[in-house]
Formats: C-alpha cells, sequence, structure tokens
C-alpha cells in the first residue's frame, strides 16, 4: 500500500514581475493590451522534490522570502506549479495566513460558520463543534464583535481552533503560532501532537527553530527557492544554522 500522502516532483513556481514603473491602473491595461508590458521571469521554487508519508513531521525552514510559504500555497491548489507536479493524497486542513478566510467585517460568532463553511465543514457540523472552538480558542467574551477589532494574536486562536476542529489527513501550518502568547502556543503545540498520535500528517513552517525541532522528525531547508538539505530534524536545522551564523559574521 502507497502511504505518501505529499509528492513533489521537480517543482519550479514562477512569478511575473513588471520590470517598469507604472503609475495608475489606466496605463497598465494600455500597456498590457499594446503589449507593450515588460516582465522579469522570478523563479520562487526551482526544481524542488520530496515525499512526506502519511503520520511523518516536516518542517521547511529558510530566511525570509526562501519559497517556504509559496511551496506550501502550491501543495494547498492555491498556486500551479511552472513546472513539475504535486500529487496529495488525503484532505488538508491549511493554516497559510492570519486571517485567511475571515470577513473582517463579521464577528467571532459569524466567521466560525463562515470560515468552517470555507475548510468544507456542513452547518451542522459547526454547530456541533461551535463550543469546542470557542473553548479552545478561548474567546468567549468576544464572540459579537467584528474580527477586525481582534488582535493577531485573537485572530490566530479563532482561526487554529476552526482548522484542528476536525482530525485532518494533512495539516499545514504557516507562522501562525509566532504571533500567539507563550500559554497559547503551547496549547496548539500540544494539540498538533495529539493529532499526530491519530495519524495526521504534519507540514510545518516556522522560524523557531525550537519549536521545529521539538515538534517535528524532519526538515527541510529551503535558500533562494533551492532546497539546500532534507532529512532528519537536528541535522537540517543544524546546517541552516551554521550558514545563518556564518552570513552574520561577514
Amino acid at each position: 500500500m502507497n502511504d505518501i500522502v505529499i509528492d513533489v516532483n521537480n517543482v519550479t513556481i514562477r512569478f511575473n514581475l513588471a520590470s517598469e514603473k507604472v503609475d495608475n491602473l489606466k496605463e497598465y491595461f494600455v500597456k498590457l493590451v499594446k503589449r507593450e508590458l515588460l516582465f522579469q521571469e522570478f523563479l520562487a521554487v526551482k526544481d524542488a522534490s520530496f515525499q512526506i508519508r502519511k503520520g511523518e513531521s516536516w518542517a521547511l525552514v529558510g530566511s525570509n522570502g526562501s519559497g517556504k510559504s509559496t511551496l506550501l500555497k502550491a501543495i494547498c491548489g492555491i498556486l500551479k506549479p511552472y513546472r513539475g507536479t504535486i500529487s496529495v493524497n488525503g484532505a488538508i486542513s491549511p493554516l497559510l495566513e492570519l486571517g485567511a478566510g475571515f470577513d473582517m467585517n463579521l464577528t467571532a460568532k459569524e466567521n466560525i460558520y463562515l470560515n468552517g463553511t470555507v475548510l468544507g465543514h456542513s452547518k451542522k457540523y459547526i454547530q456541533k463543534h461551535f463550543d469546542e472552538i470557542v473553548e479552545f480558542s478561548e474567546l468567549q467574551n468576544f464572540l459579537n464583535s467584528p474580527v477586525k477589532n481582534f488582535s493577531s494574536g485573537m485572530r490566530a486562536r479563532l482561526g487554529f481552533a476552526i482548522a484542528t476542529t476536525v482530525q485532518p489527513d494533512i495539516l499545514i501550518v504557516d507562522e501562525i503560532l509566532a504571533v500567539g502568547d507563550y500559554a497559547f502556543q503551547q496549547k496548539c503545540l500540544k494539540r498538533m501532537n495529539e493529532m499526530m498520535n491519530g495519524g495526521t500528517t504534519l507540514l510545518f513552517v516556522s522560524h523557531s527553530i525550537n519549536q521545529v525541532r521539538t515538534l517535528c522528525k524532519h526538515a527541510i531547508w529551503i535558500d533562494q527557492g533551492t532546497i539546500q538539505k532534507k532529512g532528519e530534524v537536528n541535522e537540517v536545522c543544524d546546517a541552516y544554522m551554521d550558514m545563518m551564523e556564518k552570513k552574520q559574521k561577514k
């Protein structure tokens, strides 16, 4: 039986960056129609390949702009690779960006239903688990407040509580814990460990190397879109940290 749940095969992700200054939207469309708008090719991810098996815990490490979040978005189906293929076997519960799936003008209560629907849950399912979501997020006193008035930590609490109510096949977490307080981070880490013990596969991005070492058994180091090293978490993190220290000394 094939237990590979994520298969990334020679994936390259390309963006087109405008190489000239356009002062307004009208000028942009005029140049676009006349084919006078020049673009510069930018490869955010270059020939990335790796496989993740069911129940494994993997981290992506690297500096800002290295391509980690771009690769996660491609795995979730938000971005399409320019070259290569990505195969995913299982339901994904993604926590990619703070506030993604929220309507900032709606209340926390309304957003629980909205965000739950975005994640594919029925209204009946959300009603059944509503109290559990509220209890985990610790936002009982703010259910009727618009999410736009929430701090980044409160939005993180709400998003994480909704996304982890179900036991997903694959949980993808991108820096969502960076904005929470220490107590809530520990609470989230405990829930993720429980989910992994139940068979959930984890793909985790964090600048906290301590969190990466604690939570994950494997890691991939990406630098400027290219995978530099992959394998056992401590070996990869050690290589990445050595490189960072050498850069700082220059």
